[in-house]
């Protein structure tokens, strides 16, 4: 069984976040990036699982510069056979889309799982798009992955309960939380991870947008108390000021 992973990195949650040129680049001095959670809990560790329980292989595959490399290292330390960087400088869901499946439809993986999103971005479209462009079946959110044979079982969440699905290799699906537990590279997959392979190739595909201008979310204004006894100011506010947010 040969699957593909796609990782990214992302901000730490703590960070300070900031814009830089204009507000037109995200400032990434004092940054600390990590492995975006959703691609390394869930969706790395359960392919690594798999293939402990069943045979085959797991790669990673991360568009973005050779800032990446510790982060791929670390999906290296904690399980994955080898690594492809592909690099370029990511602007969009479409071209990093494009990227990863111009490199998949050549190597024939079983399964390729992501993520549901990212944590800096949240959109959650990546790999929806990755299996248009591939023309595979997709399975979004799913929190749980069992293989048999060359049949992919999945649930996920749905309004007032869960969803069973079963879909044929190949296929993409989108890893959310349940799917697998963190696991922490230990003494031997660090030292390991140095030796695996990480294939660095060139982007294939521009992105087809630009950035104008970021901007930050508006400052939170105080918070105003409401005497429990004067409903009718609580209802003004409401709708007058509240709405107007």
């Amino acid at each position: 069984m040969k699957i593909l992973v796609c990782i990214s990195q992302a901000p730490d949650t703590t960070s300070r976040i900031a814009f830089t040129d204009g507000d037109k680049a995200f400032d990434s001095s004092g940054v600390q990036y990590i492995v975006n959670p959703y691609d390394e809990w869930y969706a790395l560790v359960r392919a690594i699982e798999l293939k402990e329980q069943q045979g085959g292989s797991v790669t990673t595959l991360t568009v973005g510069g050779a800032e990446c490399d510790p982060i791929i290292r670390k999906a290296l330390a904690i399980g994955a056979d080898d690594a492809i960087r592909i690099d370029a400088n990511p602007q969009d869901s479409m071209q990093v889309a494009r990227l990863i499946s111009d490199h998949a439809r050549s190597e024939s993986f079983d399964i390729i799982l992501c993520g549901k999103e990212t944590i800096d971005h949240n959109g959650s479209v990546v790999p929806a798009m990755v299996a248009e462009l591939l023309d595979l079946p997709f399975v979004a959110l799913a929190t749980c992955l069992e293989v048999e044979g060359t049949i992919g079982k999945m649930n996920r969440e749905v309004g007032g309960g869960e969803e069973s699905i079963e879909v044929s290799m190949p296929f993409v699906a989108s890893a959310a939380k349940g799917m697998a537990e963190q696991r922490i590279p230990n003494m031997r997959g660090i030292m390991s991870a140095r030796s695996k392979p990480l294939n660095v190739l060139e982007a294939s595909v521009e992105a087809a947008t630009s950035v104008s201008k970021f901007t930050l979310p508006p400052v939170k204004g105080a918070c105003k108390m409401i005497d429990a006894d004067r409903p009718e100011e609580l209802i003004r506010l409401l709708r007058e000021e509240a709405k107007a947010i």
